[in-house]
């Protein structure tokens, strides 16, 4: 017997891969999750044990999404909040805790974007976008990062990007937002390295475009979808699936030793320009 032999563990690798995507009874809070992306993740989660809060301005859009997912004998349910309010944020996540006794996984699908050309931003515009997008994730992440310490919770904190958190765009308007999702990546690694000793992991999930009815307007203009598909080096827009497959993984234990990073589900965009 040689020395690696000596201290290797012994590993029953059925027992240890049968859970890598096993989210049985844990709670997951999905602020601006009722949106085509948040609607499939949600089924996803669900379908591997998940119990789902959906939070956003529309409670009655939030408890309509929640309902779909109850009928087929799922958990979940739907509140307020207003994530431009930090008292609101932190009252929406005591609320879940209240109601399932605990939070593992917060999901912030919350976004806005104001398009105006730079020398036209306005204050009120730029001001709008960044308590969505930066601000509102700072002490969304705040909020759910205390509940998990206090109940000892190995949780996982999940922000939505997007590819201009990376890239900026062509004769586009885009100022307040490539400069609140830049800044959400290093509020990510940030987060990541303090909440570590807790057993927290932070990522980040940034695709390009997504086919959902919300964009299904611009997709059927044939000009834009060539224009598209010829920029994406796999030659397609992405599918939610695609998205949902990037979020399993990162809120599962299969990510247990996965932090401070950032997943571009973007089909090779980031990588050729």
């Amino acid at each position: 017997m040689n020395e690696t032999d000596r201290i290797a563990p012994v590993v029953d690798f059925r027992k240890e891969l049968s859970g890598l995507f096993d989210l049985s009874g844990k709670v997951v809070y999905m602020p601006g999750g009722y949106g085509g992306i948040g609607e499939a993740c949600a089924w996803a989660l669900a379908m591997h044990g998940a119990k789902i809060v959906f939070a956003g301005r529309s409670r009655e859009k939030a408890e309509t999404m929640a309902r779909g997912l109850t009928k087929e004998g799922f958990e979940a349910s739907g509140i307020a909040v207003d994530v431009t309010s930090v008292q609101e944020i932190r009252r929406s996540v005591d609320r879940v805790v209240e109601t399932y006794g605990g939070l593992d996984i917060l999901i912030n699908c919350t976004g806005l974007q104001i398009e105006q050309p730079m020398l036209e931003v306005t204050e009120e515009a730029f001001d709008s976008v960044y308590e969505v997008n930066l601000k509102g994730s700072m002490f969304l992440a705040q909020a759910a990062a205390r509940h998990m310490i206090d109940t000892k919770r190995q949780g996982r904190i999940l922000h939505f990007l997007s590819v201009r958190a990376q890239l900026g765009i062509r004769g586009r308007g885009y100022s307040a937002y490539c400069s609140t999702k830049g800044g959400q990546v290093m509020m990510i690694k940030q987060h990541a390295m303090e909440l570590a000793p807790h057993g927290i992991n932070v990522n980040g999930v940034a695709p390009t475009f997504v086919y959902t009815e919300q964009i299904r307007h611009v997709m059927e203009n044939p000009e834009f979808r060539k224009y598209l598909y010829e920029r994406i080096p796999l030659g397609r827009i992405a599918d939610p699936k695609d998205v949902v497959g990037a979020v399993m993984f990162f809120a599962s234990p299969a990510a247990g030793f996965v932090t401070g990073q950032v997943l571009y589900v973007d089909g090779g965009i980031t990588c050729s320009q």
